[in-house]
């Protein structure tokens, strides 16, 4: 009679591997999350640190910065402060288009899809 050998070791230590990687994964990514809020919180806090004239040219204002420093420390304050910027320059081009829109009612100009007079 003979007896088979199969590898139960090999299997067995691959199987508690990926057991491992399991069980480490939620860990790792909430540390990479921690990481990534603090790198966002130091990138912020340059913000923090320019005046009223400089946070206007990007879109923002004082009090954009205090309120994303007032979220709790996991969460992501540039976030905030990019969609408070996109936010103003949206609201800006529809006040330059609406009042675009009323100074094209004062002067008509004449129609350029029409045919050329004079042919060459």
């Amino acid at each position: 009679m003979t007896t088979a050998h199969f590898p139960v070791v090999p299997l067995a230590a691959g199987t508690l591997a990926r057991v491992a990687a399991a069980a480490v994964a939620p860990v790792a990514y909430s540390l990479k999350a921690i990481a990534r809020a603090l790198r966002h919180r130091r990138e912020a806090n340059v913000l923090a640190r320019l005046d009223r004239h400089m946070l206007a040219d990007i879109g923002l204002t004082r009090s954009d910065v205090v309120d994303a420093f007032s979220t709790p420390l996991w969460e992501d304050p540039t976030a905030l402060l990019s969609e408070r910027a996109i936010e103003r320059r949206m609201n800006r081009a529809v006040i330059r288009v609406a009042s675009s829109q009323s100074a094209d009612s004062a002067f008509l100009r004449p129609a350029t899809d029409r045919p050329s007079q004079q042919t060459v």
